[in-house]
């Protein structure tokens, strides 16, 4: 896995909805910064296997 230098580090994000379909989910990598995101990170990104923007968390 690529690293960043300073505050800033690389994240997986997967998506929330597939596994309760039954679908593989979806997984984008992704850098956020440390010090202003302190909770998990989530953002709308498209999923193919369900061909619609769903929510993807961080995992960790």
């Amino acid at each position: 896995m690529p690293q960043i230098k300073g505050k800033r580090v690389v994240i997986t994000l997967e998506c929330t909805e597939a596994r309760a379909l039954g679908v593989p989910p979806s997984r984008y990598m992704t850098t956020k910064n440390k010090s202003k995101q302190t909770g998990r990170f989530e953002r709308k990104k498209y999923n193919p296997f369900l061909k619609r923007h769903t929510l993807h968390r961080e995992v960790k």
